[in-house]
């Protein structure tokens, strides 16, 4: 069995520069939301079909900057590495959590808004866009 989950995730900013975090359904940790890439998907489809399923967000997928690829432990899955596309995203529109996705929260990049977070979403995502918050100031 493998022990590698492989995800397309987005890291989405409003326009007040806060991002857009979620929680499954039974789970304590928040994180980008995303999902699971299918053997036929190109990753930033894969984004659009889960951001669409999870949030009810339509994204054209030519808008979505490719980040790069991280790897963290599973936050939901022991024993587990997760190995992520990443993608941003610009967004001004309303979400609503649906599927598995049981809470949304938008939170300020320069804090861990106060909630357990996922490992991939705490040591790597969040750290890599306050570095490129500082980098454009």
């Amino acid at each position: 069995m493998s022990t590698q989950i492989h995800i397309a995730a987005a890291l989405l900013i409003g326009p007040d520069g806060r991002t857009l975090l979620v929680r499954k359904r039974g789970t304590e940790a928040f994180m980008q939301p995303g999902g699971k890439i299918e053997p036929h998907e190109l990753p930033v489809h894969a984004l659009a079909r889960e951001l669409e399923e999870e949030l009810g967000l339509d994204i054209d997928p030519v808008q979505a900057v490719y980040l790069g690829h991280f790897s963290a432990p599973a936050a939901n899955e022991p024993g587990f590495v997760v190995h992520a596309e990443i993608f941003q995203l610009h967004i001004d529109v309303d979400v609503t959590p649906a599927a598995e996705i049981e809470e949304v929260l938008w939170i300020d990049p320069a804090t861990d808004g106060g909630v357990t977070l996922a490992p991939l979403t705490r040591d790597l995502i969040l750290p890599f866009y306050r570095a490129s918050l500082t980098a454009i100031a």
